[in-house]
C-alpha cells in the first residue's frame, strides 16, 4: 500500500497532542471512493476532500474541515497523484 506523508505549514491540535505530519494513504478500494465524484476530487473540490480525506488518513472530517487552505491543497494534490498513478507523468511531462 502506498502512504505519503505531508508535513503540515499549520499543525492540527487533537487534545494534548500536535499533528504536524499527515499520512495520506492511497485509496485501494473503490469502497473509499463511494458516493464521491472521481472528476471532483481530481478538481480537487474542497467538499470532496473534505469528505475523502477521513477515509485515507488519521483525521476526522471536523479535523480536516479545520485544515489550512494550503494545507488541504497539499493534501488533495498527493490524492490526485494516487488516482492519476503512472499516468500521472505522462500527463504532467505531456
Amino acid at each position: 500500500m502506498d502512504n505519503k506523508t505531508v508535513t503540515l505549514d499549520t499543525p492540527i491540535q487533537r487534545g494534548e497532542s500536535t499533528i504536524t505530519e499527515l499520512t495520506i494513504r492511497s485509496p485501494q478500494k473503490a469502497g473509499h471512493l463511494r458516493g464521491l465524484n472521481t472528476m471532483d476530487i481530481v478538481q480537487m473540490n474542497v467538499d470532496t476532500l473534505i469528505k475523502l480525506l477521513p477515509r485515507i488518513t488519521e483525521l476526522s472530517e471536523t479535523e480536516v474541515a479545520d485544515m489550512a487552505p494550503a494545507d488541504l491543497l497539499k493534501a488533495g494534490v498527493v490524492v490526485v497523484g494516487f488516482l492519476m498513478g503512472s499516468q500521472q507523468e505522462a500527463y504532467l511531462t505531456a
